[in-house]
């Protein structure tokens, strides 16, 4: 892999403005949730947060909580226990553009391999201790490692929950995942309507209000489609 995004470091400034009004692969399920009725809260507010980063040039404000943070921490030592117990190198990636739809890309954990992805949680200890019991994996979880295998051309993924404060034999569940065709034409055809529907928005306060002067490049472009 010799993509400069896919060589940039994952929560670095560089990394933060490739991601920058663009759909990711962990706000996928946000994207595209749905209730009975039609489209969910949850897209129409994801799409506003899109619409202001690209008017902007700024990210939305993150700050982590104790869980998040917690995950960030342990992400380094879960990836390393997993390379140990399946022998296996995993190569630390930036950013991957979905090959075919721009204006979205995904941010895996790891490479595995030539076909292989890994992706990371460390949740709270009941949480991991359900996934030990064989709980199903959350639809989020599984939307979004999809859309990176999609980004990236992969074959599976392994789905890896990590706790290291519970005995040794229990602090790691891993679970393989193979690419789902099917989900991944689903999430793709609507995705592209989230994108045209965010271009419209975009679009029409741009004609109405003008072109912010100051915006950077990257957004610039995604601004011209």
């Amino acid at each position: 892999m010799t993509d400069h995004l896919a060589s940039i470091e994952q929560r670095s400034e560089e990394w933060v403005q490739a991601r920058l009004g663009k759909v990711t692969a962990s706000r996928i399920a946000d994207a595209t949730a749905r209730t009975r009725t039609g489209w969910g809260a949850s897209r129409a507010n994801y799409m506003a947060e899109l619409l202001a980063e690209r008017l902007t040039g700024t990210p939305r404000d993150t700050i982590a909580n104790g869980a998040m943070q917690w995950g960030t921490d342990m992400e380094p030592e879960a990836r390393a226990a997993y390379s140990f117990m399946n022998d296996v190198m995993v190569e630390e990636i930036g950013f991957v553009l979905h090959p075919t739809i721009g204006g979205s890309g995904a941010s895996p954990d790891g490479f595995v391999g030539d076909e292989g992805l890994v992706e990371i949680k460390c949740p709270n200890t009941a949480t991991h201790i359900d996934t030990l019991l064989g709980a199903n994996i959350d639809v989020r979880y599984m939307k979004q490692m999809q859309w990176q295998m999609a980004c990236a051309g992969r074959t599976w993924c392994d789905f890896v929950s990590f706790d290291p404060r519970l005995p040794e034999r229990m602090q790691m569940h891993c679970r393989r995942i193979p690419r789902d065709p099917s989900m991944i034409a689903e999430l793709e055809r609507d995705i592209l309507e989230f994108l045209n529907e965010l271009r419209g928005k975009q679009d029409a306060l741009l004609e109405q209000y003008g072109e912010p002067e100051d915006l950077p490049d990257a957004v610039r472009l995604l601004a011209a489609g």
